[in-house]
């Protein structure tokens, strides 16, 4: 029976979860967009906020080295006492 109602519990979780209603991005109540940046031509749209700009989010390179290397000695690399 417990496991009736954990199955019960989790389908009925999906479907709330599923149905949630997706709309544009505004400001709540009396709150207005921030300011115009300085040098900026338009105010930047709610969607134009979201996004990180390029500093925020650098790319990444998976290798990290392009050839391999002796390692140096470590003298910090002691064995346990």
């Amino acid at each position: 029976m417990n496991r009736k109602h954990a199955i019960l519990a989790l389908s009925a979780t999906a479907l709330l979860a599923a149905c949630g209603q997706q709309t544009e991005l505004e400001p709540a109540g009396d709150a207005s967009l921030p300011p115009t940046p300085y040098g900026a031509t338009t105010q930047p749209e709610g969607d134009d906020l979201l996004e990180p700009d390029t500093l925020a989010s650098p790319e990444r390179t998976i290798e990290l080295r392009k050839r391999s290397e002796e390692r140096e000695d470590d003298p910090f690399d002691l064995p346990p006492e």
